[in-house]
């Protein structure tokens, strides 16, 4: 299949998904990017893309130049993508290996700027080449369909296939606050990460801002990592070293006063002051205090997002990578309710209050063995309830827009478990 005549020249003109992540990774207008074409006179090439499968259709750029670096592009982690996906990279990625790419029709990105221009002063990937000791990078790009929660995402490669790290791009306020909330998280993981249980996290290579992005570099997972089964059971024992910090823990104290339900006011209010249903959030939040504000909770950190398809394992070892909605000070069983409220959303399709019903269950099931009682099983399940509205309200204020799936229904769903 071939593309349009009249498909714009610079893809950053684009609407679509290449567009959106051309913006975002070429940002300098002093960059020109042509396709299929040679770069403009007095400029230098500085880099080259193949486009993958189409202009149309992009998917990914597969970076040109080093058939290793290329091809490991395609095939590096490729166990961990869905059968579908990995029998593509891996055909493609065998002809970008063999250096039979030329024998494909997919376009060619050709990057370039000015020769006086240094390339370290308009492209990401030389940036990222200094801060990570000066060896040449090349880096490849997935394509995703423009949303304003997804944050660009750049493979490392050396010239020799090697991975060198994974560069994630914050471009607006909500994806901004997700690549520095997960460059803190990772920075303070390492001390703890070696504990009994606790999940292998990735390091954090490096952090700076670049044309008005915040830009995390964060090391390559094992070259061995396999996914878990979306059908395991819960990885109970990890969940509590991760909220525990590999250590025993810490007594459980009130609800009521706890720095906890302090956030959760104050974000709640917050919420009130700009959206009209943040008036529902501040009343979640009040009947969450007057429900359980005299339970004793235990309370410690979260990943955040602990989902099947953040977790992989690597020679017995569990890895969890994606720390960006990672924090202290929550209720110790917060990391469960989520892992089972999106297997039940994202995996199988569920409403919300399906989805909170299993979160009831699983609690019920493991809770015992987080050191939960009854009561505070309902603390940890109302509390997420709440806590997951006002993390979609953050990230709909932040740029990112009203997850449909979740908004009203968090609040509907509050509303009628605090009224039962």
């Amino acid at each position: 299949m071939t593309d349009q005549v009249d498909e714009p020249a610079d893809p950053r003109s684009r609407t679509d998904g290449l567009g959106w992540v051309s913006r975002a990774v070429f940002p300098d207008r002093r960059v020109a990017l042509t396709v299929g074409a040679p770069a403009p006179a007095g400029h230098r090439t500085m880099a080259r893309y193949a486009v993958v499968p189409s202009l149309a259709r992009a998917r990914f750029l597969v970076p040109l130049g080093s058939p290793r670096a290329g091809a490991a592009s395609l095939l590096a982690y490729n166990a961990l993508r869905p059968p579908k996906v990995r029998a593509v990279r891996a055909a493609i990625g065998g002809l970008v290996r063999l250096g039979l790419l030329g024998l494909a029709p997919f376009p060619t990105l050709t990057v370039s700027a000015p020769a006086e221009v240094p390339a370290t002063e308009v492209l990401l990937a030389e940036r990222l080449a200094t801060a990570l000791g000066g060896a040449p990078l090349l880096a490849a790009v997935g394509v995703r369909p423009p949303d304003p929660n997804h944050k660009p995402t750049l493979q490392l490669f050396s010239g020799d296939g090697s991975p060198r790290g994974y560069a994630k791009i914050g471009w607006n306020p909500a994806t901004r606050a997700l690549v520095t909330a997960e460059a803190a998280a990772l920075r303070a993981l390492p001390a703890v990460a070696g504990a009994t249980d606790h999940p292998v996290p990735p390091g954090l290579l490096a952090e700076l801002t670049w044309a008005d992005q915040v830009v995390a570099v964060i090391e390559p997972l094992p070259p061995g990592v396999r996914g878990v089964s979306a059908h395991d059971p819960p990885r109970v024992a990890a969940l509590l070293a991760v909220a525990r910090r590999g250590g025993s823990g810490t007594p459980p104290r009130p609800l009521a006063g706890s720095t906890f339900l302090a956030r959760l006011t104050a974000q709640a209010q917050r919420a009130a002051a700009t959206v009209p249903s943040g008036a529902r959030a501040v009343a979640a939040v009040e009947a969450l205090a007057q429900r359980h504000g005299a339970t004793d909770v235990e309370f410690g950190h979260w990943h955040g997002d602990w989902v099947p398809w953040n977790l992989g394992e690597d020679s017995g070892r569990l890895v969890a990578w994606d720390w960006e909605h990672s924090g202290p000070d929550v209720p110790v069983g917060f990391d469960l309710a989520h892992d089972t409220f999106q297997r039940a959303l994202l995996l199988r399709g569920e409403p919300a209050a399906t989805a909170a019903d299993a979160v009831d269950s699983c609690l019920a099931r493991y809770g015992d063995r987080l050191g939960l009682s009854p009561a505070q099983r309902q603390v940890v399940a109302d509390g997420y309830l709440v806590e997951l509205w006002l993390r979609t309200w953050r990230l709909a204020s932040g740029g990112a827009g009203w997850n449909a799936a979740l908004h009203p229904a968090l609040l509907d769903l509050v509303e009628k478990r605090h009224s039962g």
